[in-house]
Parts: C-alpha cells; structure tokens; sequence
C-alpha cells in the first residue's frame, strides 16, 4: 500500500508536526494548517527542527533537503483542496474538533478525514459530517516519529475499505496498526489511563515513591516507562482530561485521584512545563 501523495495535518503543534514528520521521512508531501501566520511559521520550525534531529541521527531514511522541500505551513484552510488525507490534530477538545473536521470537509472534499483523538468519540465526532463513511480514528502516539503503534479507531459508518486503506498507509510509514471499535478511551487511552490513575492513588498513599511505582513496571513488566513518568510526558492536563472524560462514560473507577487534580490546577504539567511527577 502506498501513501497519499499529499497529506494534510490541521494543527502543527507537538503532535501535529510528529504526524508530519512520519509522513514527510516516508515521501508525502504534507501542508500543515495552523489558525494565523504566526503559528504556521512555528509549526514549519518545529517540523524542519524535528526532521533535522532524525537526519542527524540516521533515522530519516530520505535526504533532508527533500524531505523539508515536500512540507507547506499555511493558515489558508484552503490549501488542503488537493490532499487525499487529513488528519485533525488539535487540543482534546470534542467541540474544536468537530468544528476542525467539519472546515476540512468543506475545504477538501474528496479526502479521507482522521482524527488523532486518543479518547473522544469517532461517531459523536463524525456526527456534524456529510460523509461520515469516510472518517475514522487514526491516534498516533507521543513522540510519533520513533513510536511504533498507530490505533485505528472505526466508527459505525467508517467503511471496511478505508479500514484496509488506513491499515496499510501505517504499514507504510513503518509502524503496526491495531483496528479498535469506537469505544471510550479506545484500548490504549483506557489501559493506559487505568494503569497510571491507581500509579498515582498509590503515590498518594505512600505506597512508594513515584520513582520505585514506576520502577517496578520497567523492570518487573518490562514496560519501556513508568506510568507516573509517561504521564509526564503526555502532560498531566491531557491525563486529566481523559480521566474526567473516560470517569463520565464508564463510572468512577476512573475518577482522577486529588494529586492529579492539585498539580494540574498548580501548573506542573509534566515535561512541557518542566515538573509534574518529576522534575525535569
């Protein structure tokens, strides 16, 4: 399976630029869409600067030149008549997304839409659509140039044809698919989610420090990071914004405990703010 020749990615922030970045290392052409100038200039700095790093370390697989060549930053929506694909990567925000969604539709019509959500729904989300058989979930994970897994997520109209389609563009970019049904919190939010909520009920019980919880499931379940120290990294106010949503669709189990709650509401985000579980 081949790529699109040309993608779109509506929002160039940490996770937008990673999807283009994949996409551009492998040989589409991406233009990214960010809401004014200013933005796009940034989202077109942070692409080139990751698209140099892999460079740097032998990990692009194309020549650098080429790969920043095939890249456009814009705030003209219109600019995404000629894609095939557009993937919506803005904040977790089930209103903004579909309003994001909706624009692209208009703008392209005859591309396939995805959304990067790692927990919202596809159905609810493809409710304001005119062709909702042509969307589906495509949830790539932080940091998307180096991470291996790309969640599928189909929605009732989602046809199992683009299924297939998708399934093969993630092979291309040299990553593993899994196919999910629209669900809360899909399969990875939800098991990743459950496993750092009781990670933080026991630090909050002094079970252990965050340092030894997150220990014990490198070491003792081979997990490549802690589930305190990815929470850092995701960003504590994106693990609480799922916990809240996931909490509201399946029940109290996924209450966010008090600390999760207390070092969002002080701004210690994690990595992006420089503390959270962890200093960094």
């Amino acid at each position: 399976m081949t790529l699109p020749q040309t993608v779109g990615v509506f929002g160039g922030g940490r996770m937008g630029s990673g999807i283009a970045h994949a996409f551009l290392a492998s040989g589409s052409h991406v233009i990214v869409v960010e809401n004014d100038p200013e933005a796009a200039d940034q989202a077109r700095t942070r692409v080139a600067g990751s698209l140099a790093k892999a460079h740097d370390k032998g990990r692009l697989g194309v020549p650098l030149q080429d790969a920043v060549a095939r890249l456009r930053t814009t705030a003209d929506p219109g600019e995404l008549a000629p894609c095939e694909l557009v993937v919506e990567a803005v904040p977790e925000d089930a209103a903004l997304k579909a309003q994001v969604l909706a624009l692209a539709e208009q703008r392209a019509p005859d591309a396939v839409l995805a959304s990067n959500t790692s927990s919202l729904s596809i159905d609810g989300l493809a409710a304001g659509l005119a062709a909702p058989d042509r969307f589906l979930g495509l949830h790539f994970f932080n940091p998307v140039p180096v991470s291996d897994l790309v969640e599928i997520v189909t929605g009732d109209r989602t046809t199992p044809a683009l299924v297939t389609r998708a399934q093969g563009w993630v092979a291309a970019l040299g990553k593993t698919p899994i196919t999910v049904s629209d669900s809360p919190g899909f399969a990875s939010s939800r098991l990743g989610v459950c496993l750092a909520l009781e990670a933080m009920r026991m630090l909050e019980e002094g079970v252990a420090s965050a340092a030894d919880i997150d220990t014990a499931m490198t070491l003792g379940y081979r997990h490549p990071m802690g589930p305190l120290r990815t929470t850092d990294v995701v960003g504590l106010d994106v693990r609480l914004a799922i916990a809240e949503h996931l909490a509201r669709e399946l029940g109290p189990r996924f209450e966010p405990p008090r600390i999760l709650r207390d070092l969002v509401a002080a701004g210690h985000l994690g990595r992006k703010s420089g503390q959270g579980f962890y200093v960094w």
